[in-house]
């Protein structure tokens, strides 16, 4: 007798709960590297965050599975995933050497464009509707006013041409994220359970982020307090517990509507960026980040949006 697909539920008070405290703790974590970026280089601490994590993920599939655990088909599509993090991540810290916290998280959060127009591409059951289409055009829109359209006062001490390189280390660590996203989907990883794939992505992001900050003179680490509450909150909360709540989330409710909520992270993020940096906001940047969110709220929000307009 087959076994039923499990059905997702619609969102209660825990779910929303929940992402709402996910939502504050990633729109947090690029403020938590900046704070300390002086005590230690942003790399260095994704590194360290990345290596926490891999180590207790190690222990949970080893319990889990066993000797069998990578004898499954999963080690070659891991490795590509565990690049694709890497990378995503490395643009991430060496982004925000030059750019804004609160530009990072907008930029970074394009990755639900991206995965969408990969898995167009290659799965046909996520093919776009023309709402989606619609949402693929305002947010690329918002993306180019957000980098073309610039006020007089640089936006970071770098300079106007280093915001812009931070900028677009952003966009690029999106487009990786989107791509981790299309790589998970399409390779047996799709059917693996969540703690070994985020192993993988944790365990390559450590040894690469690590070789590469030795490799630049970014390894140095000055043990401040601020720099260990820091770091303990990115290993601890961040690459961890949060990741493994959200998939938790991912196996129990409906994707779509979890989806909509996690982009209240960038919101959080420039909030944060403003209130705890003193983070300065252009005009450019505020119109175009609306029309990223909103592009991207009907990318993944879609189908909520087409029932609401047949019910009106």
């Amino acid at each position: 007798m087959a076994t039923a697909t499990p059905r997702r539920l619609p969102l209660d008070a825990l779910a929303t709960g929940a992402m709402l405290l996910l939502c504050v703790c990633w729109g947090f974590q690029q403020i938590a590297i900046k704070l300390v970026a002086d005590d230690v280089a942003p790399i260095m601490q994704i590194g360290l965050r990345s290596t926490f994590a891999a180590l207790v993920l190690a222990v949970v599939v080893w319990r889990g599975e066993g000797r069998r655990a990578f004898t499954d088909g999963t080690i070659l599509p891991g490795l590509i995933v565990g690049l694709l993090f890497a990378g995503e991540f490395l643009f991430v810290a060496q982004g925000l050497l030059h750019t804004t916290a609160s530009h990072m998280s907008v930029f970074l959060y394009t990755a639900p464009i991206f995965a969408a127009l990969g898995l167009h591409w290659l799965l046909p059951e996520e093919r776009m509707k023309p709402l989606q289409w619609l949402g693929v055009a305002i947010a690329f829109c918002g993306i180019a006013v957000a980098f073309l359209v610039k006020d007089s006062q640089p936006a970071a001490p770098g300079g106007a041409g280093n915001v812009l390189l931070g900028d677009a280390m952003g966009l690029l660590a999106g487009l990786l994220w989107g791509a981790t996203t299309v790589a998970i989907r399409k390779t047996s990883l799709s059917e693996a359970a969540p703690a070994k794939t985020l192993f993988y992505q944790m365990a390559v992001a450590s040894v690469g982020l690590l070789a590469f900050a030795a490799a630049t003179g970014q390894h140095g680490i000055r043990y401040t307090p601020a720099a260990m509450l820091s770091v303990g909150f990115q290993s601890v909360v961040v690459a961890l517990s949060s990741y493994l709540a959200w998939f938790w989330l991912l196996r129990r409710y409906l994707a779509s509507r979890l989806s909509i909520l996690s982009f209240m992270t960038p919101l959080f993020g420039v909030s944060f960026g403003v209130l705890i940096l003193d983070e300065p906001l252009d005009a450019g940047f505020v119109i175009g980040a609306a029309m990223v969110l909103a592009g991207i709220t009907l990318v993944s929000g879609a189908e909520m949006v087409r029932q609401l307009l047949r019910r009106r």
